[in-house]
């Protein structure tokens, strides 16, 4: 890649971002999940079961690349959807065993994913998360101590 140094940092993020999901996408597909598939899990792993609707919004997607993603994780078995019992138009998603499974082994293959890079990981995991953050407009560390972290595997 031609002269980085002069790269602005918002292309050197993009393109950091892009190869690392490349990379555990490559990973992922040898367990049969996706990048986008192990975001969802691990919404449901942290919140329970939910709505589409609601795990498109938490996911920060639209509802239908949710149900195209939900499509390929039920087909695998990881997840189920049932219709509400309260409102019939929406389908509540629910993580099954075989998805905790699943999920447990897509956190080894992350660290993976990075591992052949000399870089902080703590530290850069705290700079993406201000940089998150700052953009989203969500609430700073101490201001969010009831959230549950959707990228760390819940027990």
């Amino acid at each position: 890649m031609p002269d980085m140094e002069r790269w602005p940092t918002t292309r050197l993020l993009s393109t950091a971002a892009r190869l690392v999901e490349i990379s555990w996408n490559e990973k992922l597909k040898s367990i049969g999940l996706t990048h986008a598939g192990v975001i969802a899990m691990q919404v449901l792993a942290a919140k329970g079961a939910i709505t589409q609707a609601a795990l498109a919004e938490v996911a920060r997607v639209k509802a239908q690349t949710m149900g195209t993603t939900l499509a390929r994780l039920e087909l695998h078995g990881h997840v189920t959807r049932q219709r509400s019992d309260s409102d019939r138009r929406s389908h509540v998603v629910t993580l099954t065993d075989a998805g905790i499974t699943a999920l447990a082994e897509a956190v080894k293959l992350e660290q993976d994913v990075l591992s052949p890079v000399a870089v902080d990981t703590a530290r850069l995991r705290e700079e993406l998360r201000i940089v998150v953050r700052g953009l989203a407009g969500l609430p700073g560390p101490e201001q969010e101590s009831h959230e549950v972290d959707t990228d760390q595997p819940q027990a």
